[in-house]
Formats: structure tokens, C-alpha cells, sequence
């Protein structure tokens, strides 16, 4: 709990779902991949445009999600990210 206090007393963020929050400065992010949510997007609408009742469409929920983690902030921060989760991250931001 101590971490939460430190980012929220530097007006930082921990954790959001969209990457662009980490490249602004957030510590790191999680969520779905903007690029598959379009594709996904643009299935659906095709769909539509051929005659497909949206009601009978089935929600789809993205496969894949991204991790993205600000070294930056973490060192700010007095933070020591540790490695298994380095190694992980889809994106490391210097």
C-alpha cells in the first residue's frame, strides 16, 4: 500500500489500460491492444453493412492484451521493477 501513497502523493498513475497513459507517464499499462479493438471494430461493422441484425452479433472481447511498463517513472519513483515482469512487458519504455 505504501507504493499507492507515493504515486498518489506525486500525482502519478499505477496502472491504466491504455498505452498511451505509460508513454505520458503513468508507471506502466495494461489493456487491450488499440490495433485488434479496431480490427475487431471494423469486422462488426462489416457485418452490419451486410445485412447482419446487431442484435444477433456476438460481443467479442479482445485475445490479447499489452503490457507496457515506464522505467522512467519507476525510477523516479525509487522503484526496482523486477525482471520476470521486464521480460514480459510488450513494450519497455526507457
Amino acid at each position: 500500500m505504501a507504493v499507492f501513497r507515493i504515486l498518489e502523493n506525486c500525482g502519478s498513475r499505477i496502472e491504466v489500460g491504455k498505452r498511451e497513459f505509460a508513454e505520458l507517464g503513468g508507471l506502466l499499462s495494461y489493456g487491450w491492444m488499440a490495433a485488434e479493438f479496431a480490427r475487431n471494430a471494423a469486422t462488426y461493422v462489416r457485418k452490419i453493412l451486410n445485412g447482419a441484425n446487431p442484435a444477433d452479433l456476438p460481443w467479442g472481447q479482445s485475445t490479447k492484451l499489452e503490457l507496457v511498463i515506464n522505467l522512467r517513472t519507476a525510477k523516479a519513483l525509487g522503484l526496482t521493477i523486477p525482471k520476470e515482469l521486464l521480460v514480459r512487458a510488450d513494450e519497455v519504455i526507457q
